[in-house]
């Protein structure tokens, strides 16, 4: 196995001729520290910074609605998925998950902008395509997993279909559901501002068209941005997938 693993990483370097890249790049280290430095003194002045925070809301924005229109297609998805509508609902409804989440959201933003223009609207759509998938996927996985006695409990007490399911298995679940889905939005944050490099607004469109005009000063400082922005988001969403444990 050792053997093999050792091969296949020999036979990548080959094929990728990364020892003659970088044999090759040794003359331009000089060029890209140069480059690099450029990146050293951000644009503060306040018009720039009040572009940047307009692009960073529209980033939140993309990402957040994004994530919730996969949290009601997704989890209405889970249902059929989890086999809770016959063995032919749950292939199509699964069918129609790994579609879904099979295509990375960059080619879901480029179709969408194609669909829809460019802008914001292309960009959320492409999350939510791409986020329903996997966020569907994981709610039938957590379905499947519950435990069966709650609502089979209700159900032989006289309840009906729906109230034993709201009452016996969401609860065991939405813990679960919940902690997917801040997950999910701590990832599309960072992905909402990718998809501005095909045309879908936010952080990412800012920041490509600064690259364009090789403003590193510019482009610099949708970086810190981008940084702040994920790291905010990463503590808000720990924070409140702690107190789901407790």
């Amino acid at each position: 196995m050792v053997g093999l693993l050792l091969a296949a990483v020999v036979a990548s370097v080959w094929r990728l001729d990364l020892v003659g890249a970088v044999a090759g790049s040794s003359g331009g280290l000089d060029e890209l520290l140069a480059f690099l430095a450029r990146f050293a003194a951000p644009d503060l002045s306040g018009g720039f910074l009040r572009q940047v925070g307009q692009g960073t809301v529209e980033t939140l924005a993309i990402s957040l609605i994004g994530t919730l229109l996969a949290i009601v297609v997704g989890g209405a998805l889970a249902l059929p998925a989890s086999g809770r509508a016959g063995p032919a609902g749950k292939r199509l409804a699964r069918f129609t998950l790994n579609a879904l989440r099979s295509v990375p959201e960059l080619v879901w933003a480029t179709l969408t902008v194609l669909a829809a223009g460019l802008g914001p609207f292309a960009g959320t759509l492409a999350l939510g395509l791409h986020t329903t998938g996997v966020l569907g996927r994981l709610y039938a996985e957590a379905l499947e997993n519950a435990p069966p006695a709650p609502e089979a409990a209700l159900r032989g007490a006289g309840a009906a279909a729906i109230p034993a399911f709201l009452y016996g298995t969401l609860p065991n679940v939405m813990p679960q559901w919940v902690a997917y889905a801040l997950y999910r939005w701590e990832m599309n944050i960072r992905m909402a501002a990718i998809l501005g490099f095909v045309g879908a607004g936010g952080l990412g469109a800012q920041l490509y068209y600064a690259l364009s005009l090789f403003q590193e000063a510019q482009a610099a400082t949708v970086i810190l941005a981008m940084l702040l922005l994920s790291l905010v988001v990463d503590a808000l969403s720990q924070t409140l997938r702690r107190r789901l444990v407790v």
